[in-house]
């Protein structure tokens, strides 16, 4: 058999040159990937305006504090799960999202916590819970979030009375009208309202050991005591007076206890 290796050398040339024209034309038509730099990082923030937890401005500082912020670094440096990561740590973020563009930017998304409640305790605790039942550090966010003062510990703030808040904050009329709890030693809870110069005691908020019982548990009990509460607001207060009571003690289901102001 006899081979033409001339033949043979120029279609292999023929291939090899194709192969190189392909290569450089397509790096000749793209931008060179390795050396393409970070040239803009957008920051979004969801509920920024709302939350106000934290700001572009506060995570740009914390990732040049840990070298990670991207803007003018090689894209290929650019590590987007670290920066997750890292911004993740923050106890007001949620989950973070982070990644790159063709055109050399990076976004980064953060999803902030939603807090619920503000927790001033008698012992000088000051902190939130937000929807998870989680605990908050303090910051100067504002907002109008119901406040709970009075001998009330963390694990009490997050097994029972954030569940009171959401029942409260679920309801267009106790959202607006409540705007403090406060526990006494005994656990008893007192609701300081916006109208009216009187305190609401509902009494004792039922306990249980199960945690998938207890919002339920929590719920029918708050929502038999203020479905009362609203019926004496319609038919009392509204011919007696919103300022004739001091005190308005709910606590029994047969009866509606009720301390006069002194004249």
């Amino acid at each position: 058999m006899h081979i033409n290796w001339k033949k043979t050398f120029i279609v292999t040339a023929d291939i090899i040159l194709g192969g190189y024209l392909i290569v450089a034309f397509s790096a000749f038509g793209k931008p060179n990937v390795v050396q393409r730099v970070c040239t803009k990082v957008n920051i979004n923030i969801q509920d920024e305006a709302t939350n106000g937890f934290i700001s572009a401005a506060e995570i740009k500082n914390r990732l040049e504090k840990n070298r990670l912020y991207p803007l003018s670094k090689l894209m290929q440096d650019v590590n987007t799960r670290v920066i997750e990561e890292t911004l993740e740590q923050s106890p007001f973020v949620k989950n973070a999202e982070c990644y790159k563009t063709e055109d050399g930017h990076v976004v980064i998304s953060l999803t902030q916590r939603m807090p619920i409640l503000r927790i001033k305790a008698i012992n000088g605790e000051d902190y939130y819970i937000d929807d998870k039942h989680s605990v908050m550090p303090n910051s100067n966010y504002t907002s109008d979030l119901i406040i709970t003062t009075g001998y009330i510990s963390k694990w009490y703030a997050r097994h029972y009375i954030s569940y009171l808040a959401e029942c409260l904050m679920s309801n267009e009329l106790w959202k607006n009208q409540i705007v403090q709890i406060n526990v006494l030693p005994d656990r008893g809870v007192e609701l300081v309202p916006r109208i009216g110069n009187h305190i609401v005691y509902i009494g004792q908020l039922p306990e249980t050991k199960y945690v998938n019982m207890r919002q339920k548990l929590i719920a029918d009990y708050v929502n038999k005591k203020m479905d009362r509460l609203e019926k004496f607001y319609k038919y009392g207060l509204s011919q007696a007076g919103w300022n004739k009571y001091k005190y308005i003690n709910i606590e029994f289901d047969n009866q509606i206890i009720c301390k006069k102001h002194i004249e």
